[in-house]
């Protein structure tokens, strides 16, 4: 009986310590638990105070609040001394060291260790209950994260396409009602309209600010510009760019202006996020990804796994995997993915391993929730702002077992009101002088104009205009390349103004007269098996055409995304200078009446 008497009171006496209730000493002082917690992106944190006459120092690992219903919002952190004096600082989110100085009355300085409180617990859950085994504190935290990927830039609605107001009163709403949410981005934010894209993506990088963004994972059209634009939109940016694997081609080391990692502590969880870019050098211009080169395969697995294991070995609970990469079909269930089906881009032994905990991916437009074979989720939401991608998890900081509970594609026909926003039309106002210009209305369009009518109008205009400029001294085959309009993929009937083609063709790629053989000229133009090849020619063109001479050097129009693509094996001869691009030559057909 006494045995079992004792053992009581030690429980009683240590359930009232975790309730950071003042215990009596057997000499009648008191002894007080005292915590503090920080939020820290990126780093660690270490707040303390000190009262006038204390030099005691107690270490406290995880603060009182870890996981409990108190959340992370801000926590006070009191130092009592004898004499009941109390300093407090209030600090905003998770877990913080933190020094405790408790004065005797004689003012003598001692160090001492506090006893085992929820305070200096070292937490362990072995049966996994989300209970801490020692101190009973809750030791599971709720993560919500929402991901963006591929928006291009569609800050205001166009017929079914909405803009950036009703997603931005969706993620306020969401996340505010949440103290563990997260939200980054996955690449490909900034090209595909007028207002980012004259700009060069400051609106949107200040809109993913204004929101809490705590990431964007570069994308292959975040170097449509050039590698100095991605810099200085960095530099001037709120949160990091990441990219582990894009690398300066004269140093061999990755770039500066993006990071391997973050970490983001939020409600006493500590969560890492890696980004990274898939082997997207074919989307990309060669002349604007000039200077760098990706690791990928092998070299971009290794990357992932060493941060990863740095990640863990700092105190990270869980690691998330932004890739501007994706699996290339849509899915409306939760599906499974084999390690074939996704080894162009993920290595199947970074789940199997525990390096990451989740993959967000991007690239493909695509939208689709798939468990891989080790049970990690691959979550893309699709893009042109169709979709986000949203998932909740528990963690549990004590064991690192985590589950997730919801992970689910968000269509964009649940953020499709309001038309407007505070924040967006803030946003508009702020750039109102720069973007005015894709306001002008160039002209009308008499019917609806498609997706193949537009690309085949372009490769005509690439012709013609070439013509010329260079028919005089050059025999011109055909004009065309690659040509593929942009979202929303086609031209309503009606007015049109420069805006509406900003998004049906967004890139700046120069129109070139171009040197080829008649090997690469049949074979990637003529007979092209990509369906994205648009041409146009004459009667001059059908004649070579029909009796080509593989050996022999052509004169084509295209422009410089198609004649710096390595494969097609073009030489330059001439370039038309001066910031007229595609977008431009239909303005101009369209001002002088040509869809009237």
């Amino acid at each position: 009986m006494k045995l079992k008497f004792v053992a009581l009171l030690t429980a009683l006496v240590l359930l009232l310590s975790a309730c950071n209730l003042n215990i009596p000493s057997g000499d009648g002082s008191t002894s007080e638990n005292t915590s503090a917690e920080s939020t820290v992106i990126g780093g660690e944190s270490a707040t303390g105070t000190e009262s006038d006459d204390t030099d005691t120092d107690t270490d406290t690992d995880v603060g009182t609040a870890v996981g409990s219903d108190t959340g992370g919002d801000s926590q006070t952190d009191s130092d009592a001394d004898t004499d009941g004096n109390k300093d407090a600082e209030t600090v905003d989110g998770g877990t913080a060291s933190t020094d405790s100085d408790t004065a005797s009355d004689d003012s003598t300085a001692t160090d001492t260790d506090s006893d085992v409180t929820t305070s200096d617990c070292e937490h362990s859950d072995d049966d996994d209950n989300g209970l801490c085994d020692l101190c009973r504190i809750d030791v599971t935290v709720t993560l919500d994260l929402y991901v963006i990927n591929d928006l291009h830039g569609k800050v205001l609605s166009s017929g079914s396409q909405p803009g950036i107001a009703g997603l931005t009163a969706y993620l306020q709403s969401a996340m505010s009602a949440d103290d563990a949410a997260l939200l980054l981005a996955s690449g490909d934010m900034w090209q595909g309209s007028s207002e980012s894209n004259l700009t060069k993506g400051m609106l949107i990088n200040d809109w993913l600010g204004a929101l809490d963004c705590v990431s964007m994972t570069l994308g292959n059209h975040e170097f449509d510009w050039g590698t100095e634009y991605i810099a200085s939109n960095a530099e001037q940016s709120e949160f990091p760019f990441l990219a582990i694997n894009v690398y300066d081609s004269t140093t061999d080391s990755r770039v500066e202006y993006c990071e391997a990692s973050i970490v983001v502590e939020v409600d006493g969880l500590q969560v890492g996020i890696i980004g990274a870019i898939g082997d997207c050098y074919s989307s990309i211009s060669a002349e604007y990804s000039s200077g760098v080169y990706f690791k990928t395969g092998s070299q971009l697995t290794q990357l992932v796994r060493e941060e990863s294991e740095r990640l863990r070995a700092a105190g990270v609970d869980y690691v998330v995997y932004s890739i501007h990469d994706g699996y290339g079909s849509s899915s409306g269930t939760v599906g499974s993915l084999s390690g074939n089906a996704i080894r162009s881009y993920y290595d199947i032994a970074l789940s199997r391993d525990g390096c990451v905990d989740i993959v967000f991916e991007a690239h493909t437009h695509q939208n689709y929730v798939m468990k891989d074979t080790y049970g990690v989720y691959h979550v893309q939401g699709g893009g042109d702002n169709k979709g986000i991608s949203h998932a909740e998890v528990d963690v549990n900081i004590a064991n690192g077992n985590s589950k997730v509970n919801t992970a689910e594609y968000v269509q964009n026909g649940k953020y499709s009101t309001p038309a407007t926003h505070s924040l967006v039309d803030a946003l508009l106002e702020k750039y109102a002088d720069i973007i005015s210009a894709g306001d002008a209305v160039l002209g009308k369009n008499s019917s609806y104009r498609s997706y193949d009518y537009i690309n085949n109008l372009v490769a005509r205009l690439y012709y013609e205009n070439g013509m010329e400029l260079w028919g005089d001294e050059y025999d011109i085959v055909l004009g065309g390349g690659l040509i593929a309009a942009r979202s929303p993929y086609s031209l309503a009937a009606g007015d049109v103004t420069y805006s509406d083609l900003y998004s049906l063709m967004p890139f700046d790629n120069d129109l070139v007269l171009g040197k080829i053989s008649g090997y690469y000229l049949k074979r990637n133009f003529f007979e092209s098996t990509n369906d994205k090849y648009h041409i146009y020619y004459e009667q001059y063109g059908a004649e070579v055409y029909k009796n080509i001479d593989s050996n022999k050097m052509y004169y084509i129009i295209t422009d410089t995304y198609s004649s710096t693509y390595y494969y097609n094996h073009i030489t330059e001869v001439a370039r038309l200078e001066g910031g007229i691009y595609a977008r431009d030559l239909l303005a101009e057909y369209v001002r002088d009446g040509g869809l009237a």
